[in-house]
């Protein structure tokens, strides 16, 4: 009897990816999202960023340099560069054949076989580079947001207080990214057979396109506080 397929995952397009590429059944529900911020956040954090809410607006310091710069084509440029690293990574650029007929053919050696770790290290030097991005992107605006108005200084230390509160757990989850694509590459590599050590193979090609896919979500998920705080300064 035929397996029932699996339902599909209804999510974030970056949790959809990884759920089409894991085995695993993931539930469709859970904890609503207050409830799942409040065992992610301990009493000292939870503290902080009640004072944050409950404290008074300071008010912007009268003539702070505000710089003339515009924010959005700057964290739009940040973004291109970041997609253009993911893009034109030569991990998962599809290499050239080798031409057929060579005359030294009979003495090539068999190609080496595709191993994860290349793509490992490629994954974790652009999740270090969106991380270091995006971070500064969001220090920048919340200085500006500082000395904008007495609500958007508030804005800026909320969402300083929640940077913190919550990073450690990001960071965890994202830093498990790279297993799961490792267990995908090994199933693509185990089904393929003979053609496993051919790096221009269309199990490989698949993989790449999968990692291509997973690294430019992840990048969706790391800009959406920048954007929040975009629109936060285009609407005060």
């Amino acid at each position: 009897m035929d397996s029932l397929p699996r339902p599909a995952f209804r999510g974030p397009t970056f949790i959809r990816l990884l759920a089409r590429l894991t085995d695993a059944t993931l539930p469709q529900g859970g904890p609503a999202p207050a409830e799942r911020l409040s065992q992610w956040i301990d009493w000292t954090r939870a503290v902080v960023l009640s004072k944050a809410l409950d404290a008074k607006p300071a008010e912007a310091e009268h003539g702070a340099q505000v710089l003339d710069r515009d924010e959005a084509a700057a964290c739009a440029k940040t973004r291109a560069t970041l997609l253009a690293s993911i893009t034109g990574a030569p991990e998962l650029a599809v290499p050239q054949p080798q031409a057929v007929g060579s005359s030294d053919d009979a003495d090539a050696e068999p190609p080496a076989p595709v191993d994860f770790a290349p793509f490992r290290q490629r994954h974790l030097a652009l999740q270090r580079s969106m991380l270091i991005a995006t971070g500064r992107l969001r220090g920048d605006l919340r200085d500006r947001l500082a000395q904008r108005s007495a609500e958007t200084a508030r804005l800026a230390e909320v969402d300083a207080v929640m940077e913190g509160a919550l990073s450690p757990r990001e960071q965890a989850l994202l830093g498990a990214v790279p297993a799961l694509l490792e267990a995908h590459f090994e199933r693509l590599r185990a089904a393929a057979g003979t053609a496993a050590a051919d790096p221009s193979a269309a199990w490989l090609e698949g993989f790449r396109r999968d990692m291509r896919g997973v690294l430019i979500a992840e990048l969706d998920v790391r800009f959406q506080p920048v954007e929040g705080l975009l629109a936060a300064l285009r609407t005060h």
